[in-house]
């Protein structure tokens, strides 16, 4: 979830999906403005066109980021979201209401392991190793399955670093064995990590 995300499509050029502008609809109306940003949404909309049956992603807020990947998953890949909080929860479950294959659950981040394992895992609250448990690759990804966790600030250092100090969360991300990793900048301000576990034994 990024601060000011919702704000944000009010300088976003061209066409939205029409499922993401429902999303907006949603979190202006509940004056939620944590939904991730354009720059996020391309980037799960197109990663979602690869997953080939499942997806989930942690933080719904209000169904934004959601939207995008169900904006880019084919009809057969069931999406599932987990969000904690009751009246948000209910507001972006409202939004896919007429998509059967879309689901979002009120609870723990950790309702996903449930659930998985996934092709695409959208780390975007609980389970990123910021400050606090760090969702397990190994159990969540099929092999060649993709991690995207949002929110990071663009850094050209080694080790990266945020506010002075090396990123502990996006270090533990690049160097996990079971991951290869890369961090993307998508706006000047903003970058995700994209790891994909591996297939072949950590070396």
């Amino acid at each position: 979830m990024s601060m000011n995300g919702t704000a944000a499509y009010r300088l976003h050029a061209g066409p939205l999906p029409q499922l993401v502008e429902r999303a907006l609809v949603s979190a202006q109306r509940y004056g939620f403005d944590y939904s991730c940003r354009p720059e996020q949404g391309r980037l799960l909309q197109v990663l979602a066109g690869g997953a080939r049956q499942r997806i989930a992603e942690t933080g719904t807020g209000c169904g934004v980021g959601l939207a995008w990947l169900a904006s880019g998953a084919t009809p057969e890949v069931e999406l599932f979201s987990v969000e904690r909080d009751p009246a948000r929860a209910k507001a972006a479950a409202d939004v896919f209401s007429d998509m059967p294959h879309v689901r979002v659950a009120c609870g723990d981040w950790t309702e996903i392991y449930a659930h998985g394992p996934y092709d695409l895992l959208v780390l975007d609250d609980g389970g990123q190793a910021k400050g606090g448990s760090a969702a397990d690759p190994e159990r969540l990804l099929v092999p060649g399955g993709v991690l995207v966790v949002d929110d990071f600030t663009p850094s050209r250092a080694w080790p990266p670093v945020h506010a002075g100090r090396p990123d502990v969360a996006r270090l533990h991300w690049m160097n996990h064995p079971a991951l290869r990793t890369v961090d993307l900048p998508l706006a000047r301000d903003l970058s995700a990590v994209v790891a994909v576990r591996r297939t072949d034994p950590a070396g």
